[in-house]
């Protein structure tokens, strides 16, 4: 099958112009077929406060009530992302920015009142393959910001390496899906503070052991999950690393 590589890469990436542009110029470096999930979180943070919105956080994740759901859907939908088209097209990488809604990419349904209300947030329930595979084919790179759709007219607020997840297990039907989580670190650390301390073969048993220990904490977590649900669904490869090392596929190895 061909070879499609699926980068998800996080805010703190793509809101640094310089970060930004070493993330593009790798990525266009990446053979084969591609799509790039991007997040944008900090941008949202700050535009929101500009405009009077407070921001508010449980574990990492954002409430998205309905005056911070326009706002998302402004950074992540417009600026962030079409940011990131715009460079890529630059490079020469015939890129189209696209949310959940777009070609009812991505459906999802709104989060359900447990402990927390997270308000306007979505859990995805069906990926469109056919659109995407599409897409793909024509040699377009899909570029897809983290908002999804209900099918009756709401836009929902969604985790971007959940959708990067589902994305790539719903793809390893039709190709030998790669999927990167890339952010700033090197890889996933025993020690935060250490660069050098890369774990670079992570399996459950030792996710497991390092997440009852602390070494591996907070919005780490649910990636390394998303990750190894892929990964037992049939994506042939995960892997968590920063900008610099896409091409060379260095890093931390899910197995």
């Amino acid at each position: 099958m061909d070879r499609l590589t699926v980068i998800k890469v996080g805010g703190k990436v793509v809101e640094d112009p310089e970060s930004l542009n070493s993330l593009l110029d790798q990525f266009n470096k990446v053979s084969g077929y591609k799509i790039l999930v991007h997040g944008g979180g900090s941008t949202a943070t700050e535009i929101a406060d500009k405009l009077g919105i407070e921001t508010k956080m449980v574990d990492g994740r954002r409430i998205t009530d309905a005056k911070m759901l326009q706002v998302v859907t402004m950074v992540y939908g417009g600026l962030v992302n079409k940011q990131i088209v715009a460079g890529l097209q630059a490079r020469n990488c015939n890129a189209v920015g696209l949310t959940g809604a777009d070609l009812d990419l991505i459906r999802a349904k709104k989060r359900p009142v447990k402990d927390i209300d997270y308000g306007f947030v979505g859990d995805v329930d069906d990926v469109n393959t056919r659109e995407l595979r599409l897409l793909i084919n024509e040699n377009i790179v899909p570029v897809i910001a983290p908002l999804t759709h209900d099918g009756s007219g709401n836009l929902l607020n969604t985790n971007a390496d959940t959708i990067a997840s589902e994305i790539a297990t719903e793809l390893s039907n039709h190709f030998s899906v790669y999927l990167f989580y890339c952010f700033e670190k090197r890889g996933v650390l025993r020690d935060a503070e250490d660069e050098s301390s890369v774990i670079f073969d992570l399996d459950t048993t030792l996710f497991n052991k390092y997440k009852n220990e602390g070494v591996i904490s907070a919005g780490m977590i649910p990636k390394l999950e998303n990750g190894f649900r892929a990964k037992h669904k049939g994506v042939k490869e995960v892997l968590i690393t920063n900008t610099k090392n896409i091409a060379t596929g260095k890093g931390t190895r899910l197995v």
